[in-house]
């Protein structure tokens, strides 16, 4: 398939003026486990231009069970792996890749130039340290975060909320990870999906449907 072909598929399917507002949209995803994976294969598949992409980690056998990563990927940095994936599926988006841990000093460099960001952390400190220093020192930028989506059931309780001028959030806000309330597939991809609808309407406000 060529880009011409690629691109009028997705024209055929959007329009003209929903594709070029995805087309030239910039998104970053800040780490790649089950919520930023699936994040970064949905916004790509819908057509999203440019993704930033950043995570230190490598794909464990662990991960699996919720993350957009298969067998093969075993031992890939994770921004590697997504990367094989993503261009199976769209191989004409814009992907800069950064396999280095975030932390508040580094992530303006990485994220400045976006357009949106999603929080895609498992540690609340890193959440934290992430969306306080793009907030600070990234203005106008908003982020979309992940908090709460352990366990199964009660698909209805994961929200998407606005929880100040730039900062989104989604998820149940409450499901921990515990004693017969581990990390599922299911309810992890439905709050990823949550973040990237998010991304999607933001970056189409105002088109009438």
């Amino acid at each position: 398939m060529t880009k011409q072909e690629y691109d009028a598929m997705l024209i055929e399917r959007h329009g003209q003026e929903i594709f070029d507002r995805l087309k030239n949209a910039h998104i970053g995803i800040a780490g790649l486990g089950g919520l930023g994976s699936n994040i970064a294969m949905m916004l790509a598949r819908s057509g999203v231009g440019h993704l930033t992409l950043a995570d230190f980690d490598s794909v464990e056998p662990s991960n699996l069970n919720r993350q957009h990563y298969m067998v093969s990927h075993l031992g890939m940095p994770k921004t590697e792996a997504i990367k094989d994936l993503i261009l199976q599926a769209n191989p004409f988006i814009r992907l800069d890749t950064h396999r280095v841990r975030i932390t508040e000093t580094n992530a303006p460099d990485i994220f400045g130039g976006c357009d949106l960001v999603c929080e895609a952390f498992d540690r609340p400190e890193a959440k934290a340290e992430l969306i306080n220093s793009l907030l600070e020192n990234c203005p106008g930028l908003t982020l979309i975060s992940g908090s709460g989506m352990a366990g199964y059931g009660n698909s209805n309780a994961i929200r998407t909320e606005k929880a100040m001028k730039h900062l989104y959030i989604c998820g149940d806000q409450v499901s921990e990870i515990g004693p017969n309330n581990s990390l599922m597939a299911p309810r992890v991809q439905i709050c990823a999906a949550h973040q990237a609808n998010l991304v999607l309407e933001l970056l189409l406000e105002n088109i009438e449907k």
